[in-house]
């Protein structure tokens, strides 16, 4: 028998942003465990804002694991939060949200890398030349020194992890960066992007660095951070067709005050009509817009409006349980 390092990861009761918090297990296994060897755990729900401190015992239910390529025998168990009599507990989004492998995921996960209090490659006092050369940018005056270094060893832990990525890049402001993960399945997607979260806060603790998941960091001409939503239904990928394209805009745009409610907190404070983002009390759809609602690529119209749409609006610290159930919801309002 080997001993195994069993990483337990849950989100917290903490508004209006949970946070992920991890302790371990050391278990003995002859073999690689699999999901069903996992046990569930308990821990200390009143130091997490989800118990009372007379009745603090809350229990981990282990619902998904990833190899960690960090640790020997390493792996990284993602958990549902439930109560002593075995329902979810009420911080527990994931236990109720709707889930169709049929439908696929890409979150464009956006975020700071912060040093000090600011974001990295800003000076002590004001502010770097203004955003343009970033994007995509090569250089050490354009992405410094050790920003690279990092977004590239967090690309091989989650690919070691198994969480497929479809890419990263520096985005438009300075020590603004962004990866890419694609999954079929609501909760897989969004375990993804959790754990993902996960390795590249753990990485940064070597680095001495923060990461900065809030939406509008840097206030004033500066874009904000997204989390856009890329989705796919098997019925888009396989019939598609105008006339339910334009049925499915009116939906998503009847239920536009649902979708910001769970897109993710202060995104008033980004979705303000500049920096590549409609007006968040607008709705727009519009091919190859980055300023509208739902931005629909040209290859969409040009295959029979079949493929993929990208929902513009979830905010880089957004719960992507929430969002991807949102939008199975709305899909769901519209006949086939």
């Amino acid at each position: 028998m080997a001993k195994y390092r069993l990483d337990y990861l849950w989100l917290d009761g903490y508004t209006p942003t949970q946070n992920i918090r991890t302790k371990c297990m050391l278990k003995e296994f002859d073999e690689f465990p699999t999901l069903e060897d996992l046990p569930e755990w308990g821990f200390d729900g009143s130091s997490t804002q989800q118990a009372d401190g007379g009745d603090s015992d809350c229990v981990l239910k282990p619902v998904a694991l990833y190899p960690d390529g960090t640790r020997h025998n390493g792996i990284i168990v993602m958990c549902e939060v439930m109560l002593p009599d075995g329902t979810a507990h009420p911080t527990n989004a994931r236990a109720s949200i709707i889930d169709d492998p049929d439908t696929w995921f890409g979150f464009e996960q956006e975020y700071f890398l912060y040093e000090d209090g600011a974001p990295l490659g800003f000076p002590k006092d004001g502010y770097p030349a203004p955003q343009g050369p970033y994007y995509c940018g090569v250089g050490y005056k354009n992405v410094g020194s050790i920003a690279r270094q990092i977004v590239d060893e967090h690309l091989e832990l989650c690919l070691e992890a198994g969480i497929n990525h479809e890419g990263i890049n520096a985005e438009v402001a300075k020590g603004q960066w962004e990866f890419q993960v694609f999954a079929k399945g609501s909760k897989k997607a969004a375990d993804d992007i959790w754990v993902a979260r996960f390795l590249l806060l753990r990485l940064c603790e070597q680095f001495a660095l923060d990461v900065e998941w809030h939406c509008k960091p840097v206030k004033g001409d500066w874009n904000g951070s997204g989390m856009h939503c890329n989705f796919s239904t098997k019925h888009l990928r396989e019939v598609g067709g105008k006339e339910y394209f334009e049925k499915l805009m009116a939906a998503f745009e009847k239920y536009t005050e649902e979708h910001i409610a769970v897109y993710g907190p202060y995104n008033d404070q980004r979705l303000t009509g500049l920096h590549e983002t409609q007006s968040i009390d607008m709705f727009s759809w519009g091919i190859a817009d980055r300023g509208a609602s739902i931005r629909v690529p040209h290859s969409f119209p040009k295959n029979d409006w079949k493929g993929y749409l990208e929902d513009r609006r979830p905010n880089s610290e957004g719960d992507p349980y929430k969002i991807a159930s949102r939008v199975l919801q709305t899909i769901a309002t519209v006949p086939v």
